[in-house]
């Protein structure tokens, strides 16, 4: 993936090391760079339909005016640097944000989500499921203390020879032909010409070579533990920069209820991690 427009989101009461992070990976790449500052609603007090309050009429604007503050204040920051950029603002009720974050997201070759944003519990998962689920591109997730690039070293993809997996590998092809070592992790996977193949790995370690991919195969037994916490471990010990995997194998109901390895990496995930759908 060459990424060309980035889209970076960022929420209404974070500090600005999200935006900070945003320009340089869109500097390394020679990126334009979309910000969306975003704030969500509460509904009406007594829910919709009912007669709104004056008290909730007065927090409206205020949120609204923070908005107008924070978008004020990422133009300013944007405005002193050398890249392409241009910065719009989201003000929505929890229900509809899905679609406005995926509305956007479909015009952008990446979304980012930076670790304020990962901290922001009350908006977290509602933008997670509108880049990853209302939009094709892939989204970059970056936990706090690691810097956001498109040119990692050492790369793991955590492989399922699902079609999530598949078209995770193909998004980052451009990473991946890069970087100095591809590792693809598969965690207790079962040999058979219907799922993993006769040789698990062998497939997709034969198609990444032919890009010329530098690419090695890990079979890892999870001895019982989460498959999310061995994928973690091992890219500690591969000292991976990158994590590559599909999104939700299960119904999206059943992997935010139940947890599954998808919703551990995005809430856990111990290094940068590029997931897509």
């Amino acid at each position: 993936m060459q990424a060309k427009t980035i889209l970076s989101i960022i929420g209404v009461n974070q500090n600005d090391d999200d935006l900070h992070s945003a320009i340089e990976l869109c500097r390394e790449s020679k990126a334009h760079l979309s910000v969306l500052v975003t704030a969500l609603a509460a509904p009406p007090i007594g829910g919709y339909g009912e007669v709104t309050s004056t008290a909730w009429i007065e927090e409206r604007e205020r949120e609204t005016e923070q908005l107008s503050l924070k978008v004020a204040a990422a133009k300013t920051i944007l405005q002193s640097d050398d890249i392409s950029f241009d910065v719009a603002s989201v003000f929505t009720e929890y229900g509809w944000a899905e679609n406005e974050i995926g509305e956007r997201a479909r015009y952008v070759d990446l979304t980012l989500i930076g670790g304020g944003l990962l901290a922001q519990d009350d908006m977290r998962r509602e933008i997670l499921n509108g880049a990853l689920f209302q939009s094709p591109a892939p989204i970059l997730v970056v936990p706090k203390g690691h810097a956001a690039s498109l040119r990692p070293k050492t790369v793991l993809i955590a492989w399922d020879s699902r079609n999530e997996a598949s078209q995770a590998v193909r998004a980052a092809m451009e990473q991946l032909t890069a970087a100095d070592n591809v590792s693809v992790a598969i965690v207790d996977p079962h040999a058979s010409t219907h799922s993993s193949g006769e040789e698990p790995g062998a497939d997709v370690a034969a198609f990444l070579a032919r890009h010329g991919v530098r690419v090695s195969v890990n079979v890892l037994a999870s001895g019982g533990r989460a498959v999310a916490d061995v994928l973690r471990q091992h890219a500690t010990d591969i000292g991976a920069d990158l994590i590559v995997m599909g999104a939700y194998g299960h119904s999206r109901v059943r992997e935010w209820i139940f947890g599954g390895v998808t919703r551990s990496m995005l809430e856990q995930t111990a290094v940068p991690l590029m997931m897509t759908r």
